[in-house]
């Protein structure tokens, strides 16, 4: 039985109310790495995160007795053999109206289990191809994928929101085994890529000295910041009317530094851009000026 095919099996006989340490001791058995997160939250309990994820029984025992109420972290892609579309609700962001656009495109078929989680957002479960996809964020039109490099909290952890009881919950499983997601694809669905500018339009550029600024401070963001970091420095240049190719160039670079792959940050880029662009109805990629609110500056200082 694969790793995929033992989740799965779990995952069916595991109602909303079997403690957690049974939950997460059936999945390291067949062979499913996992972690535990904060009682009621999603941040790793441990030292390193997932990369702690383990199959070993003693030590998955031991956090557990420890912190019996823990919520249960998986590592998604190779490790687990799962790959986890993340469908949410965020301001104008509708993870629901993106997906079922997605759906009816064909691009979410073969999924295997979805799932419902304490805020009213949808996680729908794939087996993973066995090659490297890694996780991305949609952020604009609210779905994530969770693949290699990413984690999901899994049933049946649970939070307290407003006050009550809130749980990830096996909502769906399919009667038929799923089928691998192509997550290149669904991307350039929900985030497609801009058209060029047909008309360069003249604008005020930062200081070379303001751009290598932010550059600098790209490097330095860690683990859970760097794509909201990433997004906000590329509005800041388009909003400067920084071109698009030398943002992405510029950026790209910087990102790269701090842990992103190169082709995850050109995505965040393009993305900011047509965040930017949505505001006036311009392109920013030819270096229009525009005058988007991008996300509020980080707490991480840019000295």
């Amino acid at each position: 039985m694969s790793r995929a095919d033992a989740f799965f099996a779990v995952m069916a006989i595991m109602d909303e109310h079997a403690p957690t340490r049974r939950a997460a001791m059936a999945l390291a058995r067949g062979g499913v790495p996992v972690f535990p997160c904060e009682p009621q939250g999603k941040r790793p309990a441990t030292q390193h995160g997932m990369l702690d994820a383990t199959t070993e029984i003693e030590q998955i025992d031991a956090w557990w007795r420890r912190m019996p109420t823990a919520n249960i972290g998986m590592p998604t892609g190779g490790p687990s053999g799962i790959v986890v579309v993340d469908v949410d609700v965020h301001g104008s962001a509708d993870g629901y109206r993106a997906s079922e656009a997605a759906r009816r495109a064909g691009l979410l078929d073969g999924w295997q289990m979805q799932a419902v989680t304490p805020t009213g957002g949808m996680h729908i479960y794939f087996p993973s191809s066995g090659e490297d996809q890694r996780s991305w964020q949609a952020a604009r039109v609210g779905v994530d994928f969770r693949g290699d490099g990413g984690y999901i909290i899994v049933p049946p952890s649970q939070r307290t929101v407003e006050g009550q009881r809130a749980v990830y919950a096996v909502s769906s499983l399919s009667p038929v085994p799923g089928r691998d997601l192509d997550s290149a694809r669904l991307r350039e669905f929900l985030d497609p890529r801009p058209e060029p500018s047909r008309s360069p339009i003249e604008s005020h550029a930062l200081e070379d000295h303001d751009v290598a600024r932010i550059a600098a401070w790209v490097t330095r963001l860690q683990e859970g910041e760097r794509n909201h970091g990433l997004f906000w420095a590329a509005c800041k240049l388009a909003e400067h009317g920084t071109a698009a190719q030398d943002a992405h160039d510029i950026l790209t670079q910087a990102a790269c530094q701090a842990g992103l792959s190169e082709r995850e940050a050109g995505a965040t880029i393009r993305s900011a851009y047509r965040a930017a662009a949505g505001v006036t109805g311009t392109t920013p990629a030819a270096g229009a000026v525009t005058h988007a609110a991008p996300h509020a500056v980080p707490a991480r200082s840019l000295s």
